[in-house]
């Protein structure tokens, strides 16, 4: 086997990848990186180790000569870049961890965005692999993703600060994104990639359950978050062979729920306990309590789905309220008390707490939480069918609210947004729920299938868009550029020169597209640029000949050499031929002059006028020079240089319109900043300082792209462990 695929000891690979300086963690989480690091490893050897015994089988069984040598060069590549692999992913893992440490409480997180969706100039292999990935990280997160978030909530106590699942080092997303970066060398292709990933999946995610486990475990020892409990996990060697299906839905009337998804709903629970007794009908306090079966409640739910209000009507839906005054009718009817199960009083005051934090979100258009606020009933009712709503990532409801918040992130209001494509389609899905769901959560999921592949449809068109926009500023830039350095050239050379006025007007408008084109197809620092400079010094001397003899003669040698370089030039840029031929008609009579009799000064000089170059010339105006300076540590200066392609920002226009928009792109050498609208077309073009002076005036703010559910379960978590701590 490969000698490469040796066990390198923990501190030598630490030292070999770990950036510089140390971040500065706390020890135990230093730890637990260190621990996780060797398991890490030791899965990325016996992926390479067994990766060529797989793709030899692959070319064993290949039913043509190429895939036959495409498996054998695979293997090949692989065996030569194993090393660099390793080391690549064990240095992306590290440099997660310092990250962590780096990222104050206050400051935008440095961590990436980890997104596996397909782009549009190379759909099929792209999709196909997102495909792969989707389906890889939705199993981790199935079998997993309890452990993972309980990692998550240990590391954020023990850094001060809330994190996402997605901000885990240790997370599968992280761990797949250390990966691909890590493999972008490798010159394979397509199937390989996918062989590859499945052995990741196996060597390496597949005994994710260990790596939450004891990272757990080492920080339940010193103390952190002991109080969560710990999630069994398999025996240590045994290999997952569980696949989580795409769609989980509890059969209609019973309650699916494993023993893992019961906990994190008990833990809920325990902190709702300081709001429970909400939810009841309003009577005398004589009046004898009957509770009112789960069933039942979902009868009483599905009657007030009928009566939900319109988007239009500017009275917000308060669930509890109607709830209590449909049990108060009840309970009046009956004449005893009708009160909900505590467990789903629970669901019900849980249900409202998450809508109170998505209607008061600031990065919902407040259009669309009109429409949001429609779907309570429905959600409250799968909660009450289906309490792993809560605890499972997946869960097609679950997925359905924060697609549809990520949908609404880049939504900006127009005076007939009721006609807008996203609009129309939320309210599709909303009214479908309204009408058509009873008991059956299933209708969650073709719903979210059918709203995925509109947004996905969405998706592609204004990548395209972006794209477009990408290239045309970037070839902006590069021409701009391009331009100034021909300049600089020209003003090189012919300032304070005095020249026959022919010579003065060729070179600033028939060699200067001969230069703007060397540059900006080969580069400044390709042999065509030296080539077209060398012929403009040439020409330059050529025309300013004194009364040498000796000048003349080395003319005379170089001049065939000189007017082909010349012809070549112009036919390349493509100059004008007539205006080439009357240059060159022109530079035919002033050689001749020169043969004849030298130039012995410029006012000797019969028939031809004569101008001295005094300005610099100027092709492309350089970008306006900042008139104020931000230091360096500035806080909002560092807010603008933090934002990273794909984020999503607003700035305030005026008193009453807004601008949503993205950053698609950063143009460098000039740092301009390209911002585009949903459908990406450029809104809007700032620099770096021009934007942290936004931020300084609070014109503009980030928005969270996080997912919608998930930040409003974390904000309501919060909320509840305050109330219990003041209680």
């Amino acid at each position: 086997m490969h000698n490469d695929g040796k066990v390198v000891p923990i501190d030598k690979l630490v030292a070999q990848t770990m950036p510089s300086p140390l971040a500065r963690l706390p020890v135990i989480l230093l730890q637990v990186r260190d621990k996780a690091a060797q398991q890490l490893d030791r899965g990325l050897q016996e992926l390479f180790d067994n990766a060529d015994d797989t793709l030899f089988e692959m070319a064993d069984k290949a039913r043509n000569n190429v895939d036959h040598n495409i498996f054998f060069e695979a293997m090949r590549d692989l065996r030569l870049k194993r090393k660099n692999f390793e080391r690549g992913f064990m240095q992306q893992y590290f440099e997660a961890f310092a990250n962590l440490g780096h990222a104050g409480q206050d400051e935008l997180q440095l961590l990436p965005t980890v997104s596996y969706e397909a782009q549009p100039d190379a759909s099929a292999d792209d999709l196909e692999k997102a495909v792969a990935l989707e389906a890889m990280l939705g199993r981790v997160m199935h079998r997993d993703g309890l452990a993972l978030g309980q990692l998550t909530a240990r590391l954020g106590a023990l850094l001060g600060k809330r994190l996402e699942d997605r901000e885990n080092p240790l997370g599968p997303a992280m761990l797949c994104d250390y990966f691909l970066r890590a493999g972008r060398s490798l010159g394979v292709e397509i199937r390989v990639k996918l062989i590859i990933l499945k052995l990741f999946e196996k060597y390496v995610l597949s005994d994710a359950d260990h790596l939450y486990g004891e990272a757990n475990q080492l920080l339940i020892a010193t103390g952190v978050l002991p109080e969560l409990k710990a999630v069994p996990s398999r025996r240590p060697g045994e290999r997952s062979s569980r696949v989580s299906p795409a769609i989980e839905v509890a059969p209609r009337g019973e309650h699916s729920v494993d023993d893992a998804e019961q906990q994190v709903f008990a833990a809920l629970q325990e902190l709702l306990l300081a709001v429970r007794g909400s939810v009841a009908p309003t009577l005398e306090a004589s009046a004898q309590a009957q509770p009112i079966s789960t069933r039942d409640l979902l009868r009483l739910l599905s009657h007030l789905q009928q009566y939900v209000p319109e988007p239009a009507v500017e009275d917000d839906f308060d669930l509890r309220g109607q709830l209590e005054q449909l049990l108060t009718r009840v309970s009046v009817k009956s004449g005893k008390s009708r009160v909900v199960e505590e467990a789903d009083e629970d669901v019900i005051n849980l249900i409202a707490m998450l809508f109170e934090f998505i209607l008061d979100d600031a990065t919902l258009p407040d259009s669309l939480k009109a429409l949001i606020a429609r779907l309570q009933i429905p959600m409250l009712k799968v909660a009450v069918l289906d309490k792993s709503f809560f605890s499972r990532g997946s869960h097609p409801a679950r997925r359905l609210l924060n697609e549809i918040g990520a949908a609404a992130l880049g939504w900006a209001k127009r005076d007939d947004y009721q006609r807008d494509s996203l609009y129309l389609r939320i309210e599709q899905v909303v009214q479908c729920l309204l009408n058509e769901f009873g008991d059956d959560p299933a209708i969650f999921s073709r719903l979210l299938q059918e709203f995925t592949a509109f947004t996905q449809d969405e998706k592609r068109r204004s990548e395209l868009l972006e794209q477009r926009t990408r290239d045309a500023e970037e070839g902006r830039a590069r021409t701009d550029q391009a331009r100034r350095r021909v300049a600089e050239a020209l003003s090189q050379r012919l300032l304070g020169k005095v020249l026959p006025q022919v010579m003065v007007q060729f070179l600033q408008h028939a060699w200067s597209q001969v230069l703007l084109v060397a540059c900006l197809k080969h580069g400044e620092h390709s042999p065509a640029w030296q080539a077209a400079l060398q012929a403009m010094d040439e020409l330059i001397w050529s025309v300013s000949l004194s009364e040498d003899t000796q000048a003349g003669r080395h003319l005379l040698e170089q001049l065939p050499a000189l007017l082909k370089s010349l012809r070549d030039g112009l036919n390349e840029a493509a100059v004008d031929p007539f205006m080439s031929r009357e240059f060159f008609i022109q530079l035919q009579a002033l050689h001749i002059q020169a043969f004849q009799g030298g130039a012995a000064a410029p006012s000797s000089r019969s028939g031809e006028a004569l101008v001295e170059v005094r300005e610099d010339m100027v092709f492309s105006p350089a970008p306006p020079a900042e008139t104020l300076n931000l230091a360096d540590d500035d806080p909002d200066l560092r807010k603008a240089r933090q934002l990273h392609i794909g984020s999503w920002v607003e700035f305030q226009e005026d008193e009453e319109n807004t601008l949503r928009c993205k950053l698609t792109a950063i143009i460098e050498p000039t740092g301009r900043y390209i911002f585009v609208n949903r459908t990406g077309l450029k809104v809007l073009e700032k620099t770096c300082l021009q934007l942290a002076l936004e931020f300084k005036r609070g014109g503009v703010r980030t928005l969270d792209d996080a997912l919608l559910f998930d930040r409003a379960l974390a904000s309501v978590i919060g909320n509840l462990r305050q109330l219990n701590s003041v209680k």
